[in-house]
Formats: C-alpha cells, sequence, structure tokens
C-alpha cells in the first residue's frame, strides 16, 4: 500500500546558497555592448555621440561590476512554521514565485524593508529546485495558515 507523499513534503526544510549567476552577467555584458552600438547607429549629431557612447558604456560596466561583486548569502527555509532566513536575518512575507526556469523570491525583513533574489539556471542545479519548491510548498501553506475553524 502506498504511502502519502505530502505527509513529509511541508515540513522539509532547505538550505540554498545564492551566488551572482554568470549567464545573467553575459547578458548584462552583451545589453551594453548593444546599449553603445544604439548610440552609434543613432541619427545623434556627433557630439551627441560622443556625450551618450562613453556614458552607456560606464553605465554597462558599472552595472556589471556591481552585480558581480554581490556576495553570496544563504537561504534556509526551515521545515514547519519556522521563519525563513537569509544570512541570519529573519525574513517574513516570503514569498518563491516561478517562470520558466527562474526562480524569484521576495521578502520583507523585521524592519520591514523589501528584498528579491532570482536563481539562474546556472545557479540552481535541478536537486536544490526541486528542494525549493517543496520548501516554497511549505511556506504557502504556513503561509495560509489552518484549513480548519480552532
Amino acid at each position: 500500500m502506498p504511502r502519502s507523499p505530502s505527509s513529509w513534503n511541508a515540513s522539509a526544510s532547505c538550505r540554498l546558497e545564492w551566488r551572482p549567476s554568470r549567464l545573467l552577467g553575459a547578458t548584462l555584458a552583451l545589453i551594453g555592448v548593444l546599449a553603445v552600438c544604439a548610440v552609434l547607429a543613432s541619427a545623434l549629431p556627433g557630439w551627441g555621440i560622443a556625450l551618450l557612447g562613453p556614458c552607456s558604456a560606464a553605465q554597462a560596466s558599472v552595472s556589471l561590476r556591481r552585480y558581480l561583486r554581490r556576495p553570496s548569502c544563504l537561504l534556509v527555509i526551515p521545515g514547519g512554521d519556522a521563519a525563513p532566513t537569509l544570512d541570519g536575518v529573519t525574513l517574513t512575507r516570503c514569498q518563491v514565485q516561478w517562470r520558466g526556469p527562474l526562480a524569484f523570491l521576495a521578502w520583507r525583513d523585521a524592519t520591514g524593508r523589501r528584498g528579491h533574489l532570482v536563481w539562474w539556471p546556472d545557479t540552481l542545479e535541478a536537486r536544490a529546485r526541486r528542494e525549493l519548491r517543496l520548501a516554497a510548498e511549505g511556506l504557502a501553506v504556513s503561509a495560509r495558515g489552518a484549513a480548519m475553524a480552532p
């Protein structure tokens, strides 16, 4: 007689490391190159191209550098009713959304500040993706509360 797998899914805990995605870094670099090409191909006068070309290149490199230098962090979603933590900071209103292979985590911390992380396919392997899906289901169940009246 098969057992019901849902009895342990809601209490599954999850420990995931977030780190900057190389795939997103390459995409940001490509967008920067395309921005410079767009300025060069525009109908701006020469002085406009001379001003906007270096500015768009500088902005692209600053954005890329800022993203790639973000420190990695550890997300812990414990089983049961315990609150998830990110590098030891308790998260409230934690929510995981999926858009194809991308996983989006949005939260508020104890002070009310919002935060978000995105796991790209190159930073979240299949095993960790399954763990996050199970833990996210547990988060959604605990956020809704009990199904029966007290």
